[in-house]
């Protein structure tokens, strides 16, 4: 299908803007904090759920835990932990 207008620009609000400077590993280490605490908030939630519902919830559970799990990857790049 063609659409007759263009995407209008994307002005992101100032009100929520991660401070410049902040290195990758910091970033990367909050962003892992934040999918694993989805993750578990999803998982609990999904305890409540039946169904189609709790499967689709589930589904998306399992997305942010493979987002978890790239950044993990991610971090171990930057930063190898000794075995």
């Amino acid at each position: 299908m063609f659409k007759n207008s263009p995407n209008p620009p994307h002005n992101p609000s100032p009100m929520f803007v991660v401070a410049p400077g902040i290195d990758m590993q910091t970033l990367l280490g909050h962003a892992c904090e934040s999918l694993a605490s989805a993750s578990v908030m999803a998982s609990n939630f999904a305890a409540f759920l039946e169904g189609t519902h709790r499967n689709m919830l589930l589904g998306i559970q399992q997305s942010i835990m493979l987002g978890e799990l790239a950044v993990n990857r991610a971090l171990d790049q930057i930063d190898p932990q000794e075995s």
